[in-house]
């Protein structure tokens, strides 16, 4: 086990009353970050990569995660939901957040890529 370490889980649902006239598709997109390190450590900020069917990529970088730093300490986890909105019903996100440990440790906790998409586009 590495002393720097967060595992994230995510789960991703469609926002179907988001549907706009600009032909917009709107998720909702829940993570939970656990500390499974040895350290507590914050999370300072988080990268996004987020695309859609039509490889139109939108990136998104910023501090913090839904107005918070998150300290969270080892075993512990933290839990948001936030939301992006694409131009296909069909698209993907990953990314990662920078973190610093509190021995002043700098690491990244990377997302992997996960899917975006109305029900029933995929099989």
């Amino acid at each position: 086990m590495s002393q720097y370490e967060f595992s994230v889980s995510v789960e991703t649902r469609y926002l179907p009353d988001q549907f706009g006239p600009d032909n917009r598709y709107a998720f909702a997109y829940t993570l939970t970050i656990r500390n499974t390190g040895q350290i507590t450590a914050q999370l300072i900020s988080r990268h996004w990569i987020i695309t859609d069917s039509d490889d139109h990529v939108q990136e998104v970088k910023g501090l913090g995660i839904v107005g918070h730093q998150p300290l969270i300490p080892p075993g512990e986890q933290f839990e948001y939901t936030s939301w992006a909105v694409i131009a296909t019903p069909v698209g993907t996100m990953r990314g990662e957040y920078f973190c610093v440990a509190e021995d002043g440790e700098r690491f990244e906790a990377p997302v992997a890529e996960f899917a975006l998409h109305m029900p029933r586009t995929l099989h």
